[in-house]
């Protein structure tokens, strides 16, 4: 049963990681707190499910189109928004995407309402898979592995081409990169959309086995900011790492201590662990 407990914490880790690494690009590039990045986890989750009710596709299939369509909502966001303050004093660029967020929310529940929809017999739903001694129901097993796939082809597109290294440099020393000739406008567009396919990703996969709602995305949202912080701001490896230390403690302290006190325990160990490392296990 530990083995169990184990296996359901690191597939629910992966996933985890997948949408705080979407967080952790923009806090570390453009030093701005989104919180709508919970919102455009539900946009993606909405898409899928629309497309799957709409013409029938199954999640998996139109994960590519979510993925575009969510890397579209990021780069909107930013020229519309983020742009206008990105410069502005104290808290203005938090704020704005706080009220995109409630914006955001109740345009869906306006639309949508505010009921749970299901995907109901897609490619992986009610499946096992058996790992060894280990039960694993196949649409989290395909979720973890795609959250894996997009990690390091995010990780690889950061630390291997020109275009990465540019975000690296713009996030380093805005006005140096600048000098170097580096477009910054277009660095933080990307870096934006780069976030919304992050969660694109994300959450097409977690359509088939998550219920959608306007409210879907608040609990991730909260829980990426916790990671982020644990794993350092701006650390893609320490995102990753971070999810995988929640993930293992909400099974764990879900099966042993309760269901109910699952969540406490993983925001004591983000207090306990502030105190101890304010820039985060992995930060610098």
């Amino acid at each position: 049963m530990f083995a169990q407990v184990i296996a359901s914490g690191l597939l629910l880790g992966f996933v985890y990681s997948l949408v705080a690494i979407g967080l952790t690009l923009v806090w570390g590039v453009m030093d701005i707190i989104n919180f709508a990045h919970g919102e455009f986890l539900m946009i993606a989750m909405y898409s899928a499910f629309w497309m799957y009710s709409l013409v029938n596709l199954d999640p998996l299939v139109s994960l590519p189109i979510v993925a575009v369509l969510v890397f579209g909502v990021g780069v909107l966001t930013y020229k519309l928004i983020i742009k206008r303050v990105i410069d502005a004093p104290g808290l203005t660029a938090l704020l704005a995407t706080f009220g995109l967020s409630l914006f955001i929310r109740n345009l869906a529940q306006f639309l949508w309402s505010p009921n749970y929809r299901f995907i109901g017999d897609c490619f992986v739903s009610d499946k096992k898979v058996m790992l060894g001694p280990v039960v694993v129901g196949l649409p989290q097993l395909v979720a973890a592995i795609g959250s894996i796939i997009m990690t390091l082809l995010v990780f690889y597109f950061i630390q291997r081409t020109k275009t990465g290294r540019a975000i690296q440099a713009a996030a380093l020393d805005r006005n140096t990169a600048k000098l170097m000739g580096i477009d910054t406008e277009k660095v933080y567009a990307l870096t934006f959309g780069l976030s919304g396919a992050c969660v694109g990703v994300a959450g097409a996969l977690m359509a088939s086995f998550f219920p959608v709602s306007p409210d879907a995305g608040v609990l991730y949202s909260l829980l990426a900011f916790v990671i982020v912080a644990l794993g350092g701001f701006g650390n893609i490896s320490g995102a990753l790492y971070g999810g995988l230390i929640i993930g293992l403690a909400e099974a764990l302290g879900g099966y042993y201590i309760g269901t109910e006190f699952k969540y406490a325990i993983v925001f004591l160990i983000y207090l306990l662990v502030i105190q101890v490392r304010p820039k985060g296990l992995f930060g610098w």
